[in-house]
């Protein structure tokens, strides 16, 4: 069960490739069974209630974005002690860093199931779906833990080299949520509540496979003086953790105002937002799990000391991943289209039409946001989390002024290109960022 790799050694671009596709089919299927919610809300309720869900999407990426944000801190940590062969901090890194997840995960589930009617009003949701979209994001808010669970278990397992469980826990997961999904929504006509309770049903799924495979591994083999505080330790798991859920959070606010704007446009383009980003989160796990595959490279690399090998992985991807979302953007702009039909009736004209903008505009920026997960993704794993957070500041303005300017003069356009623009802003400064930290280790200074 165990499919721990050490990638100190051997080529570069290999072993990121190799580790990343099970990465990315496992983020795939994840993000696949969250369009299965909404297949079977758009089809088997209505386009009112996949307008609702889709509603709560920027509020489900501020709160879950800032409690995953905080399991970033065990993969770093522990892909860095992996590397480096201190099996002992690097399992109080796992025990550390669990007190801070679980901790923090539990007051942001409170406030976030206290505050989610305030936060759906700060966002125009229109009152025709205001209820649904209520009852949706808060029992997904109220399972807040379960997320936290899979995303710490599944970052130790990618810490340590392995892709492949997270893969099998992705495809048990697939399944088990198509089979709520019907049984829930259309078998017992449990409206979006159904939806919701597949989720996270789903997920704890995957959770509990990823701790089944941690047991065992048996240099993660955890004993009464493992979970003693260690001060030091948990103060840099807080360090690692804390500005990487703080950006997500950053990050997802921009969205928030971007969702306001679409929100403005009404339930037509709100449903059509929401069917276009189902599709281009999908292309975006490329970039994402490419992401995840260089920050284990580096983190363990940079345990061991070589730098070297560190700049020739990081080069080689960017070339690779921006020829690949060059080639997919490119086909999803060609195709893209009659996949909308999967999503809504392809009676409902308007939102196909309005969705394939959107989709069309981010497809053929892809390029940009693969140079963001590798820079910002190498970073954090150097132990650089600050500008990583201020690159999301970036995104925060640069999204916020393109979605209050841009749809004035392109219309719904306008919210497809606020999103290319808080792409291409962060990016500038994750890879000047990037370049001042590989002179620091080559002057000697780190």
């Amino acid at each position: 069960m165990t499919g721990i790799k050490d990638m100190t050694e051997g080529s570069p671009l290999r072993l990121i490739v190799s580790f990343s596709l099970p990465l990315l089919a496992g983020n795939i299927l994840q993000q696949l069974y969250n369009m299965v919610d909404t297949i079977v809300v758009g089809k088997g309720i209505s386009v009112d209630a996949l307008a609702a869900v889709g509603a709560t999407g920027s509020i489900y990426f501020l709160i879950l974005g800032f409690v995953t944000g905080l399991t970033q801190g065990v993969s770093i940590l522990a892909a860095q002690y992996y590397g480096s062969k201190n099996m002992k901090e690097m399992r109080q890194s796992v025990t550390m860093s669990a007190y801070l997840c679980f901790g923090l995960g539990l007051i942001i589930t409170i406030l976030s199931v206290i505050c989610t009617r305030d936060l759906l009003l700060l966002l125009n949701t229109p009152e025709a779906i205001l209820e649904d979209a209520i009852i949706y994001i808060r029992i997904i808010f109220m399972a807040s833990l379960i997320t936290v669970a899979y995303n710490f278990f599944s970052g130790i397992l990618r810490a340590l080299g392995d892709s492949r469980n997270p893969l099998i826990a992705m495809i048990i997961s697939f399944l088990v949520n198509v089979v709520l999904d019907i049984l829930f929504v259309i078998t017992f006509q449990m409206g979006v509540a159904g939806a919701a309770y597949a989720t996270i049903m789903a997920q704890a799924v995957s959770a509990v496979y990823c701790y089944l495979c941690i047991r065992k591994i048996d240099i993660l083999s955890l004993h009464k003086e493992d979970w003693k505080f260690n001060r030091n330790i948990f103060q840099k798991s807080f360090r690692l953790s804390l500005p990487v859920a703080l950006m997500n959070s950053v990050t997802a606010v921009g969205v928030m105002v971007l969702q306001a704007v679409v929100n403005g446009f009404g339930a037509v383009y709100i449903a059509a937002y929401s069917a276009a980003s189902k599709l281009v989160i999908i292309l975006e796990q490329i970039s994402s799990t490419f992401g995840f595959g260089v920050a284990t490279f580096v983190g363990q690399n940079i345990g061991a000391r070589r730098v070297d090998r560190i700049k020739e992985g990081v080069k080689k991807s960017v070339i690779f991943l921006s020829a690949v979302n060059l080639v997919v953007g490119v086909i999803m702009a060609l195709v893209g289209k009659s996949l909308f039909g999967l999503i809504v009736s392809r009676e409902e004209v308007e939102v196909v039409n309005a969705a394939n903008i959107y989709l069309t505009v981010c497809s053929l920026s892809l390029i940009f946001l693969g140079l963001l997960f590798i820079y910002r993704c190498a970073a954090q794993a150097l132990g650089d989390t600050i500008v990583p957070m201020f690159s999301g500041v970036v995104e925060f303005v640069m999204r916020i002024v393109c979605a209050l300017l841009l749809p004035l003069y392109f219309g719904f356009a306008g919210a497809a290109l606020a999103e290319v623009g808080a792409w291409i802003g962060a990016c500038i400064i994750l890879y000047i960022n990037f370049r001042r930290l590989m002179k620091g280790y080559d002057s000697g200074r780190k």
